[in-house]
């Protein structure tokens, strides 16, 4: 038993192996594919650990990945492996899938149902995409051609919001970053300037880390300011702000009982005891919300994991905050109490570190076990996938818990009860529009596309509309950096292709 505890060891789950690989080949056929990724990684991990674990896995969970298509990847990794785990998964579409997976890996031993449990991910965008451009055949596993593709951003969106280009994270988060700024009193300006210092700290961390792809620091305003390299894509968001998946990385990490580990003989400094997590989620239709300046599910799975931390975030000595956006990171600082010059990462952020897609946070929960056995006491995960629509956070430690792993990880019904009334969308109107948030889409040479704002009408309905690039009063409305649009007033008329259109009044 262990100590200030009545748990059982052989119920107490512990991270004992982590494993990452990145893959930068010379040539492009020479690219690892990414079951390859994947299989190096769990071997990594198994090797992490100083004992021979791997072969005696009974849970297995591979999250989705998107740059190559497998028939049952994860019964392919099985028996690579020469295993046979009663629990072999292969997950949804999901940023937030990794930490849930390491959750219920831990739940499973706490349950007695496994001994052994592996969670593992991998992409190879990079080299998918060098050779679809190269015309290069790559020798890796066949394409499956007759599996699904899985459903993602326009899959789940109005009609409305694919016309105008806002079905895709990068069009669809700014509507979050110009919303919260707005609620929180800050001027464009001033909302830009902290998007850049927060990813310059995230840059520290990626140049710090051997495993991650750009491994340097930039300036704040190396980041925010649009240059050729560094084009804008979608208002506020130029190409250092965003989410970079074209890289080839795999990660891993294994669990197992204390028990377990102490009979293999691992040391007790290179256990990290998982104490719990938290998930809610939001509609997939974002247009289904409630509004844009906070995340009521978030905010549940934040304080829910705060809960286990004493009720007070800056208990914790490491965390990471999902960065596939900036909105996403300053919003969840906000819930958890901390101050603007918080250290949000201890991985290095999807645009710095790399954005293997869904399995971001399997490498940050590598560099957290990394970070917890160097002396962090209390570490927090926190991972998120859709357009803020999934969220998953876990608390791990660096001491054995003193209750046992609790089984109920949803907050959702928190969540719901703090959802407000939703407005009903139409795709016409007519009158005035009130701006409840916007973005401008731009081309690759920098040109304007067209604006989106999201409107409420004058009876109090929500809908999108556009500005056309030859509206340069309105757009120079929307990109005033000394005042934010956000509940400015408008006309609303329908263009001649069924599009409502805006312009300031």
């Amino acid at each position: 038993m262990t100590d200030n505890t009545n748990i059982p060891e052989d119920r107490i789950p512990v991270i004992v192996g982590i494993g990452e690989i990145v893959d930068r080949p010379r040539e492009i056929t020479e690219g690892l594919e990414p079951l390859d990724l994947l299989e190096q990684a769990l071997r990594r991990a198994e090797q992490d650990t100083g004992a021979r674990l791997l072969g005696e896995v009974q849970s297995l969970d591979v999250v989705n990945f998107l740059s190559w298509r497998y028939r049952d990847p994860e019964k392919i990794l099985a028996q690579r492996l020469g295993i046979s785990p009663a629990h072999c998964y292969y997950g949804p579409v999901g940023g937030e899938s990794p930490i849930r997976y390491i959750d219920e890996a831990a739940k499973r031993i706490a349950r007695g149902e496994c001994t052994v449990a592996a969670v593992c991910g991998a992409e190879a965008q990079s080299t998918a995409t060098k050779a679809e451009r190269a015309g290069s055949k790559l020798p890796w596993t066949p394409f499956a051609h007759d599996v699904e593709e899985p459903k993602r951003g326009a899959a789940f969106q109005k009609p409305l919001a694919v016309k105008l280009g806002v079905f895709r994270p990068v069009t669809v988060y700014p509507f979050y970053e110009a919303a919260s700024s707005a609620r929180w009193g800050q001027t464009p300006h001033e909302a830009m300037a902290e998007s850049g210092t927060l990813w310059s700290r995230y840059s520290e961390a990626a140049a710090q880390n051997p495993n991650a792809w750009l491994k340097r620091r930039y300036a704040p305003d190396e980041i925010t300011t649009p240059t050729a390299d560094n084009r804008l894509i979608a208002w506020p968001y130029n190409k250092l702000m965003v989410a970079n998946p074209s890289v080839n990385m795999g990660g891993a990490l294994l669990l197992t009982s204390l028990a377990r580990a102490r009979a293999a003989g691992i040391a007790e400094d290179r256990l990290v005891y998982p104490l719990g997590g938290a998930s809610a989620e939001e509609p997939r239709d974002y247009l289904l919300r409630d509004q844009f300046y906070e995340s009521h599910p978030q905010n549940a799975v934040l304080n829910a994991v705060m809960d286990l931390a004493g009720g007070d975030g800056k208990k914790f000595d490491a965390i990471e905050l999902y960065s596939c956006f900036p909105c996403v990171p300053k919003m969840a600082r906000r819930t958890l109490g901390l101050s603007a010059d918080v250290q949000p990462t201890v991985t290095g952020g999807l645009t710095f570190f790399g954005a293997p897609l869904n399995t971001y946070m399997t490498h940050a929960a590598c560099a957290m076990v990394r970070r917890v056995r160097g002396g962090a006491g209390l570490g927090l995960l926190y991972g998120q996938g859709g357009f803020v629509t999934k969220h998953h956070a876990l608390v791990v430690s660096k001491t054995p818990p003193r209750e046992a792993l609790a089984q109920e990880t949803s907050v959702q019904a928190e969540a719901d009860r703090n959802k407000r009334a939703v407005p009903d969308f139409v795709t016409e109107a007519s009158g005035k529009g009130k701006v409840e948030s916007f973005t401008v889409l731009y081309g690759r040479a920098g040109d304007i596309e067209h604006g989106v704002v999201m409107l409420r009408t004058a009876d109090d309905r929500r809908t999108l509309a556009r500005i056309p690039a030859g509206d340069t009063t309105t757009l120079a409305h929307l990109l005033n950096m000394e005042k934010t649009p956000v509940g400015s007033l408008g006309e609303i008329a329908m263009a001649s292709d069924g599009v409502p259109e805006w312009r300031v009044a």
